[in-house]
């Protein structure tokens, strides 16, 4: 399946409705402590990465004082998807000193969220890079901001899978539990699916041959053993009606998935990538003139 998003290509609307609704949160009626300051004082600042990063999220910082003051500059030294090392210089801003000071830590949030799925995910990508295998994200992801993490997880070399529930099937464990049997939902399922893609999750080497079936484009291997896996990629590689796809799931860390993607698997689906969010450590500096 095709990546559903392009790096070069961020749906901006959504980008603005993303950050009023972050804004609103944290200035409600207005910022107390920014109005301490003069509203005539101007100020430059720089934003500094304290750790080796992949960067993600400038057009979540630019907007962000774009909303608060549109004569707000922000020049930029990298752009999305560079690696950068610790002690970077990423941009310099320069402007009102009130809205600067205001929109700081929203507009971080953004690039220090972003920058950390970015950067997990080219962690989990470089490992397997000597593979034909690609790291998959999943649904599990901030409330709210699912495109945004997803635009970092390719930003970071991962691949996206599905965006929601609208635009492929996943037939899991409950899914068949109701159908009755593997047999059952899968014929179902492509009435359903029409031209969408459908993936059928087994937790068994038996439940495997019960879904090889020309309705499906790929299975989903669950916490699979690595010999297992050998094992499926074989049964897979021996059904000769059209090629479907495995993709091994659960468990998997930075520790194992370079023995994961060795056993032949086409994707490697990984949870943490947008979960376990680890923000980069990134800083404001400010000097007002």
């Amino acid at each position: 399946m095709q990546n559903l998003l392009n790096p070069a290509d961020i749906n901006h609307q959504e980008v603005v409705q993303q950050v009023a609704a972050a804004l609103t949160e944290d200035v409600g009626s207005g910022d107390l402590t920014a109005s301490l300051i003069s509203a005539n004082t101007r100020a430059k600042a720089t934003v500094i990465t304290r750790e080796a990063a992949i960067l993600c999220g400038t057009a979540w910082f630019d907007e962000v004082f774009r909303q608060l003051d549109s004569s707000i500059n922000v020049r930029w030294h990298y752009k999305d998807g560079d690696s950068i090392a610790a002690d970077a210089l990423l941009c310099e801003i320069d402007g009102s000193a009130r809205a600067m000071l205001t929109g700081e830590r929203t507009a971080l949030n953004f690039l220090q969220i972003l920058s950390g799925t970015a950067t997990v995910t080219h962690q989990y990508a470089q490992a397997i890079a000597h593979t034909a295998c690609k790291v998959l994200d999943t649904r599990k992801t901030l409330p709210g901001l699912r495109r945004a993490q997803k635009y970092a997880v390719l930003c970071g070399g991962g691949t996206i899978y599905r965006i929601g529930l609208f635009d492929a099937i996943l037939i899991k464990e409950n899914h068949i539990t109701a159908a009755g049997s593997i047999a059952a939902v899968i014929q179902q399922s492509r009435a359903v699916a029409g031209k969408r893609m459908v993936e059928i999750e087994v937790e068994s080497l038996d439940e495997l041959q019960q879904a090889l079936h020309p309705d499906i484009d790929r299975i989903l291997l669950d916490n699979f053993t690595v010999n297992d896996l050998r094992k499926a990629v074989a049964s897979r590689n021996a059904y000769t009606q059209h090629r479907i796809a495995l993709e091994a799931s659960g468990s998997v860390g930075l520790e194992n998935i370079r023995d994961i993607a060795d056993t032949g698997v086409d994707f490697i689906s990984v949870g943490a990538l947008t979960k376990h969010v680890s923000a980069i450590d990134l800083s404001m500096r400010f000097q007002f003139l």
